[in-house]
């Protein structure tokens, strides 16, 4: 393709040279390349391409992010902003997202993203634990936040419009009319292809710091080193060769989070793309619309979102419908894959999905890996497994018998986080001693190198006789049962209970009362058990009265449900 010859002049070079950063002998001889110089080739060789839209409204061409970009990094030497220094965002997804994102990394600065919908008094105490210096906010969340408690900041800005909404005492304002000023004498002409010099990082310099948001209820702050965000741009320019600079990308996954960063957001932009912000939640009439108007030739996607959208189709859709191609229309009908991420497939859909050969895959990944660790190519991808390893990474099972006997996947590679942001301790705890990562998942890793998962290890329930119960097999079971929404297998006394939060509005529309619901879905256990051996067995279920509090990702938040063992 004509692009791997622009932006990536050097990298056919690049990604076959030795490097002195590297320490492993494992992964290759590869040289590390500066992200932010990846970038720089990228906005100047797609100057007059368009960059970043916001769906059905506006749209920034690469020079208009390169002219953004420049008065920001005037802005942050205005506030006395350094290399190093961190730049919270906390927003929707959107054009201004980007650009804040975009030039605290070119600036050198560390963006740290946080999720719009964290509370305030989580977002007061990230930005302090953050030790950040700059807070990008968008106007409905700053609504909540109170500036004297973010003692820290040097300045909030508005993300919509960059109006300060507070100043550290003995701060003055860069007001626009200065800021002007500055960049008028900074770039007479106007900033050129040419003017664009960005930081150069170092493999092991912080790129980004990521707060966690998962299902245990601790945020951390994962440093992203920039070797790992280089080593996932080249995964991805590696097995996604349809992705080039006439690409168009449809954001609907959290841009704070590493797998829509990344994989809807970085890569693009190293690539030259065209990325389009939804502006609003992912609902499948959006979804539709969005798809049938951009036609992206890659959709990215959570489980959740997936099966939604398959499970409606089958409901609305006569049963002589070629299923595979309305889930292909319903994509857009110009894709080559969908990439599936963040939580496991329902086994069920992934049986369907397979049966009618619609072209889709599982990854694998994690924050802490930026995020990839295993993906293969949906033509070669193999039923209920998340691929094979990463270039650039091992894994390997803590196990006896890593292709029988499930264990501890652990991993080891380029893409792999420096540490726990302040807290040693935790770092400790998830470093082997011979310096491999424990992710806390389990699995088994079969003889031609394909990763098949079971569940958490802080998932896993210790049954009455030692047997390790996977309770995320059993909820997947539980959730093909009629009217199930969504499901959590706990530990209760020593029996499995099922907390089940069924589709009281379908059941009411088939005229099912709720009691009789109840007793449609008790009679299901039956069912359910037969797929598991006795020390799986769910005793009975509890019908939960409201969902569950869920992730971004769409996962549940275990904590919030579990029960004590009797002491």
């Amino acid at each position: 393709m004509h692009f791997y010859g622009t932006v990536f002049a050097d990298s056919i070079s690049l990604f076959s040279q030795k490097s002195r950063y590297l320490q492993s002998k494992s992964f290759g001889s590869l040289k590390v390349e500066s992200v932010n110089k990846l970038l720089e080739k990228s906005f100047r060789n797609n100057w007059r391409r368009p960059a970043l839209s916001n769906y059905k409204g506006e749209t920034l061409q690469y020079s208009d992010l390169a002219r953004s970009i420049a008065k920001m990094h005037l802005a942050y030497a205005h506030y006395g902003i350094n290399p190093g220094d961190k730049v919270v965002i906390c927003s929707r997804n959107q054009t201004h997202w980007a650009v804040c994102f975009l030039a605290a990394m070119t600036y050198g600065a560390v963006p740290v993203p946080l999720l719009h919908e964290f509370k305030p008094g989580n977002i007061h105490y990230l930005v302090n634990h953050s030790d950040a210096k700059i807070l990008f906010v968008e106007r409905a969340i700053w609504d909540g936040l109170n500036g004297e408690d973010m003692p820290g900041l040097t300045a909030i800005l508005q993300i919509e419009d960059y109006q300060v909404l507070h100043l550290k005492e003995g701060t003055t304002e860069a007001a626009r009319a200065h800021l002007e000023k500055m960049y008028k004498k900074a770039y007479p002409r106007g900033i050129r292809p040419e003017d664009l010099n960005y930081y150069e990082d170092q493999p092991d310099e912080l790129a980004i710091l990521s707060y966690t948001s998962g299902t245990s209820g601790f945020s951390k702050g994962v440093m992203i080193p920039y070797r790992a965000v280089w080593s996932n741009v080249y995964f991805m320019h590696e097995n996604l060769p349809m992705i080039d600079n006439t690409s168009n990308v449809v954001v609907i996954l959290p841009s704070a989070h590493m797998y829509g960063m990344m994989f809807e957001f970085f890569f693009e932009m190293v690539m030259g793309c065209h990325i389009h912000f939804l502006t609003k939640a992912p609902s499948p009439k959006v979804l539709a619309e969005a798809f049938s108007d951009i036609r992206p030739n890659v959709v990215y996607a959570v489980p959740l979102i997936v099966e939604k959208i398959y499970k409606s189709l089958v409901r609305s859709l006569p049963k002589e419908t070629d299923m595979c191609k309305a889930m292909m229309d319903f994509f857009g009908g110009d894709f080559e894959e969908v990439i599936i991420g963040g939580a496991a497939l329902n086994p069920e859909v992934e049986r369907a999905l397979r049966k009618i050969k619609f072209p889709f895959t599982v990854g694998y990944g994690m924050t802490e890996c930026a995020p990839i660790i295993s993906y293969s190519r949906w033509f070669n991808s193999r039923m209920y497994s998340c691929g094979t390893t990463a270039p650039n990474m091992e894994i390997r099972i803590d196990s006896k018998a890593p292709h029988l006997i499930p264990g501890e996947v652990q991993v080891k590679g380029l893409n792999v986080f420096t540490g726990y942001y302040k807290n040693a301790d935790a770092t400790a705890e998830v470093f082997t001693k011979d310096g491999w990562f424990r992710t806390g998942d389990v699995g088994i890793l079969d003889n031609d190198g394909y990763l098949y998962l079971r569940g958490r290890t802080k998932c896993m329930i210790l049954g009455a006789n030692g047997q390790n119960i996977y309770p995320e097999e059993i909820e997947a079971a539980l959730n093909n049962v009629p009217y199930v929404v969504h499901s959590l297998v706990i530990d209760d006394n020593g029996k499995l209970v099922g907390l089940v939060y069924p589709d009281y509005k379908q059941a009411n529309l088939d005229g099912i009362p709720v009691k009789k619901l109840d007793e449609l879905l008790q009679a299901s256990i039956m069912e359910v058990n037969r797929l598991f051996p006795n020390f799986s067995h769910i005793a009975h279920l509890e019908l939960m009265p409201e969902d569950f509090e869920l992730t971004p990702k769409g996962s549940i938040k275990r904590y919030l449900y579990q029960r004590n063992r009797p002491s």
